[in-house]
């Protein structure tokens, strides 16, 4: 598969010997942390697209109004909490709250058809975003806290595979067990995942905490507003925006026009909860494909920059077709839905998850520790967020006015081209710390 290299950290040899295995084995307990983290995601994830799909597109920029709120008030709660806890209690008790969200959110569900797929949505959607600020996107921030970005090239994708795998197997969990005991039980099985992980996570931790040099026992500190302050002030965070912001909208546009088709194909909850669930397990395919093959290839050989790069160039491609072609029918795993509108989901959705996140998270690796945690999350939550608001409010404006998939999807490789031109510089950006190992071939010399 492309030569690809041993996922190894290159531990010194001098070392005592339960360093060097602790250290050895982080890869692979990261790996296997995240596929719990991922299990626990993508069973609540169908959850929360069938409300949806309950609902069309029409009610996404409300859904997405309210998480982008909510992402504001809590961007300074979350710097407060980086900046005045160390990290072992912040995953500890991040994680411990989800948990207990879980639970609670289990009698609502046994009374959506009381309480309506709209309000429960968009409680829910908003609960569902806040996961992602404390659970994933911390995950990745934690990863870029005890990996250098020379292990980060290196590992990353092997870590990343494991959420994958865990993206995958959510999803056949969620398949076989909503026929089995419906939807809402299936938040506790998500509990259950996150508990491991969590386990795993403070595991992690205290084995970094006894390495020479470790810091994690030392709150970050810093200011409560830093990862706005930092959005202004740091090439690579704006350009990191940028990118969010495009590829959000390439992938929001399609979201939007699937919830329509799912809205007209399928009225009760587990026909949308399974629907979304097979697209789920088609993207996380893909992804588990790149990055057993393309993507380490990609980061190690010619640097993560080139990782942002590429799946830029797949998506203009993508949508120039889409765009070209037009739209039609086919049966899409025993769905009829419009062909190209599931390859456009799917694809764009694979390799940002399986070659995008993985070479993000290894240039994180290369700025300030205040960063990785505050920068870092503020773009992916917040900017994210305002990216939602912005791409449903729009694709409901231009679907009033008449536009077709054909004229959205020009429009999305406008867009697509723009991101490749931010991809390229934000890869190289000034601010980077050098790269650990960089090769001195030409490899990671920016493209033209």
């Amino acid at each position: 598969m492309l030569g690809l290299p041993r996922p190894t950290l290159d531990v010194p040899v001098s070392l005592p010997r339960r360093t060097v295995v602790e250290q050895a084995a982080a890869p692979t307990l990261s790996a296997l942390a995240f596929f719990f983290v991922m299990t626990s995601y993508y069973i609540i994830r169908p959850v929360r697209d069938q409300l949806s799909g309950a609902v069309g597109s029409q009610s996404l920029p409300l859904f997405y109004g309210a998480v982008f709120v909510v992402m504001l008030l809590l961007t300074p709660v979350f710097g407060m909490l980086v900046a005045r806890f160390r990290r072992r209690q912040l995953l500890g008790w991040s994680y411990s709250f989800f948990i207990l969200c879980l639970l609670a959110f289990v009698p609502a569900f046994m009374a959506q058809d009381r309480i309506g797929a709209r309000e429960l949505g968009v409680v829910f959607f908003v609960w569902v975003s806040v996961f992602n600020l404390f659970v994933v996107s911390l995950f990745w921030s934690f990863m870029a806290d005890i990996f250098s970005s020379g292990q980060a090239r290196r590992v990353f994708s092997l870590i990343a595979l494991g959420g994958m795998a865990g993206a995958i197997f959510g999803p056949l969990v969620t398949k076989f067990l909503v026929q089995l005991i419906g939807v809402a039980p299936l938040l506790l099985v998500s509990a259950l995942a996150l508990g491991f992980s969590m386990m795993l996570l403070l595991q992690l931790s205290a084995q970094h905490d006894r390495q020479a040099g470790s810091r994690g026992d030392e709150a970050i500190g810093g200011s409560l507003w830093a990862g706005i302050r930092e959005l202004w002030s740091r090439p690579f965070l704006r350009y990191m925006a940028l990118l969010m912001l495009f590829g959000d909208g390439i992938g929001t546009l399609a979201y939007a026009l699937v919830a329509d088709y799912a809205k007209a194909h399928f009225t009760s909850t587990v026909a949308r909860t399974s629907f979304y669930n097979d697209l789920d397990l088609a993207t996380n395919l893909l992804g588990a494909a790149l990055q057993l093959s393309l993507t380490p290839w990609l980061l190690v050989r010619r640097g993560a920059g080139w990782g942002l790069v590429l799946p830029s160039l797949v998506n203009l491609a993508l949508l120039a077709g889409v765009a070209l072609l037009g739209s039609g029918s086919v049966l899409f795993f025993g769905h009829s839905v419009p062909l190209l509108l599931a390859v456009m989901l799917v694809i764009t959705r694979g390799f940002a998850y399986g070659m995008t996140k993985p070479a993000v998270d290894a240039l994180y690796t290369r700025v300030p520790r205040e960063t990785r945690y505050k920068g870092k999350n503020f773009v992916e939550t917040a900017v994210w967020r305002f990216g939602d608001v912005v791409v449903t409010s729009a694709v409901s404006g231009l679907r009033m006015l008449g536009w077709g998939i054909g004229g959205l999807a020009l429009l999305g490789a406008g867009v697509a081209a723009l991101a490749a031109i931010v991809a390229r510089r934000a890869g190289w950006s000034p601010d980077l710390a050098p790269d650990e190992h960089a090769r001195t071939d030409g490899a990671t010399t920016p493209p033209l």
